[in-house]
């Protein structure tokens, strides 16, 4: 199975549905000619030709009211965000068009869309351009939330998300574009609400998804040179949410950690422990913790980032609050 970073199997993806259906198009800033602020579009004007990929003006509201309306017309747009940050001055289109056309228009209008980008903290990027917005769109009815943590992932979520004929939130990382990973060849998909076990264990459940599944697997690893086997679960899409992988586990495990890099207040670990509460109560053998971003502004200064952001020290010492050894 070739290895490919996780912006080669994003583009691989993209030019691989590109190719299968034509109706298929990518709008962005620098998505053509620059290859992609993150050149996860690189070689796709030219392979394309600049009907299908199209360069914007810096108007992200502007744009992806484009994509909305394309939609409607029976295309079906990739739209990129430079950062899921720049979102926001997008929110209009995605939250009260794209989310709701279909169930305005009673069905006459599906939005088969795709807005993709990074999102989270980068490193240095400062308040502005280090936040985890996914908590917003998780909100919303008529949106689907997808966060792929390996390159596999994002191809097969990828090429998914693009044949959903629902709008589709897909925030990448770009602190995750230069890994690599096994990709499979072609036809790779993978089906929205579907959960991954990305290390099975028998002692705590961690959920995590994002780049944060790769500190919970750090803290997993160092965590079994004491004994304790700790189960990873990815929950690789948002909305929908395999809430019977996560419970399947907690059922197993009895203890709980949530990992998160947004904010604790209303971020998206805290739907994931209503659904334990409500559905595996009686199988908990400790309260479900959270281990989340810092509840500030994100810092500019090296340390201090560090500081706000999850790590595997601070998920171990969850982890030991559960067991009751701290």
């Amino acid at each position: 199975m070739p290895i490919l970073t996780y912006r080669e199997a994003l583009n691989q993806a993209m030019r691989e549905e590109m190719h299968r259906d034509e109706t298929i198009v990518l709008m962005g800033e620098e998505v053509g000619y620059y290859n992609g602020a993150y050149k996860v579009s690189k070689g796709l004007l030219d392979e394309f030709g600049p009907k299908r990929v199209l360069d914007t003006p810096i108007t992200e509201l502007g744009f992806t009211g484009l994509g909305v309306g394309a939609a409607m017309a029976g295309v079906r747009p990739i739209v990129e965000m430079m950062t899921f940050n720049f979102s926001m001055l997008a929110i209009d289109q995605i939250v009260n068009s794209a989310a709701k056309m279909l169930y305005m228009s009673g069905g006459q209008f599906p939005i088969p869309m795709v807005v993709r980008g990074p999102g989270g903290a980068g490193h240095q990027l400062g308040a502005q351009h280090s936040q985890s917005l996914e908590s917003w769109y998780c909100h919303v009815p008529g949106l689907k939330v997808v966060m792929p943590a390996t390159p596999a992932d994002a191809k097969g979520l990828l090429k998914t998300s693009i044949r959903d004929d629902n709008p589709v939130v897909f925030i990448e990382s770009e602190v995750l574009y230069g890994t690599k990973g096994e990709v499979p060849d072609g036809e790779h998909l993978i089906p929205l609400g579907v959960a991954d076990i990305k290390r099975a264990g028998r002692d705590v459940t961690l959920v995590a998804h994002s780049k944060m599944v790769f500190v919970a697997l750090e803290a997993a690893t160092d965590l079994a040179n004491e004994g304790i086997e700790a189960e990873v679960v990815d929950p690789r899409t948002l909305r929908p949410l395999d809430t019977e992988a996560i419970l399947n586990s907690v059922r197993k495990t009895n203890r709980v950690v949530v990992v998160e890099e947004g904010w604790e207040y209303c971020g998206v670990g805290a739907q994931f422990v209503d659904v334990i509460q409500r559905e595996a109560f009686d199988y908990l053998d400790a309260p479900v913790l959270r281990v989340t971003g810092a509840d500030v502004p994100m810092p500019y200064a090296k340390n201090l980032e560090h500081a706000a952001l999850p790590d595997k020290e601070k998920v171990k010492d969850a982890v030991h609050r559960v067991l009751y050894r701290k």
